[in-house]
């Protein structure tokens, strides 16, 4: 079962290429009267239903830009090796109808630091936006205001999305890395440059987020001032089938390639915990009772140690080589 979840159809209005490989979609609500978008704080996600080899199955896309009462604006990154959920959204054309639920947020914005780095990595952008935006506006009641800087690291020149957005908000205190030229983000240097209060707020792939924590630690920095999102890992092997057992269900499944382990599960009847499905908030681990070959975790939530153990397991985007036995949170009523 999803928590704080409430499910709407939406309409596409719109889609646009923003690069190559990243496409704006517009999501108006699908129904004449139905409440509008409403306001939501940076930070904040659609949660979105797409069809994947005829299954159901979860996405979450940033909120891209200021809010607006009448559509909400994400941009989906077509990943042509991935599970098929952004071959699926790419595929979407204005007209269609889907699921989508309330605005979320799981990386908010606390306006009380002394200056903020902003650090994007590829699609990663899209939450950082907007945050861009209200830091470049916010005026403090009293004192000066604080100093915003962003880092965008990208792949390619053609892969900025929202580029020249950030560009015109930003100035000089937005700089690109592009990866295909060499130029990587210096954490150490850029955070030895914070003042004290400073906060770190990172978007992007695993191994940005691990550099970012591992330099943050470093250097001495409260735990609290590292604020982070994630859109998921490639992980370390390449997505492909694997057996899962679950003997509280007296279940024995394959969960496809194409297919999250926490998508198997609800497609073959277990109730599962879950909020984010990107690996951070821990709510679908699950218990491991056995493993036969290796498991391949792909969250932020548990620690080094804990994947070491392979004692848990997070189901949204974590994966088997091999064949693994689990055990559900389900307890059978007195």
């Amino acid at each position: 079962m999803r928590t704080n979840a409430n499910w709407t159809e939406a309409v596409v209005a719109a889609v646009r290429d923003l690069t190559p490989t990243v496409r704006e979609i517009l999501l108006r609500p699908a129904h004449d009267g139905a409440a509008g978008c409403g306001d939501w704080a940076p930070g904040s996600h659609l949660q979105v239903q797409v069809l994947v080899d005829g299954r159901p199955q979860t996405r979450s896309y940033s909120l891209v830009g200021a809010p607006d009462d009448t559509a909400w604006r994400i941009a989906v990154k077509r990943l042509d090796d991935g599970r098929g959920g952004s071959l699926a959204m790419w595929q979407l054309a204005p007209g269609d109808r889907l699921a989508v639920s309330g605005p979320q947020n799981h990386f908010p914005l606390d306006l009380g630091a002394s200056a903020y780095l902003l650090v994007a990595g590829g699609i990663g952008v899209t939450p950082l936006l907007r945050m861009a935006q209200v830091l470049q506006a916010h005026q403090p009641g009293q004192g000066r205001r604080a100093s915003v800087r962003m880092l965008y690291g990208v792949r390619s020149d053609d892969e900025q999305a929202y580029g020249d957005d950030l560009r015109s908000l930003l100035g000089e205190a937005l700089a690109v890395r592009i990866s295909g030229k060499g130029e990587l983000i210096d954490f150490a240097a850029e955070i030895a440059a914070l003042p004290p209060g400073a906060q770190m707020l990172v978007c992007g792939p695993v191994p940005m987020l691990d550099a970012a924590r591992r330099a943050w630690e470093a250097a001495g920095r409260p735990a609290a001032d590292l604020r982070f999102e994630t859109f998921g890992s490639s992980g370390r092997f390449a997505p492909q089938a694997f057996r899962v057992q679950v003997p509280r269900h007296a279940l024995d499944i394959m969960v496809p390639a194409g297919c999250s382990l926490i998508d198997a599960l609800e497609g073959a009847g277990v109730q599962t915990l879950s909020d984010c499905r990107r690996g951070e908030c821990g709510l679908c681990a699950m218990d491991v009772l056995a493993v036969e070959g290796e498991i391949d975790h792909r969250d932020v939530f548990l620690s080094e140690h804990e994947k070491a153990g392979n004692r848990r397991i997070c189901a949204c985007v974590s994966r088997v080589v091999g064949a693994v036995t689990l055990d559900s949170a389900f307890r059978a009523d007195d």
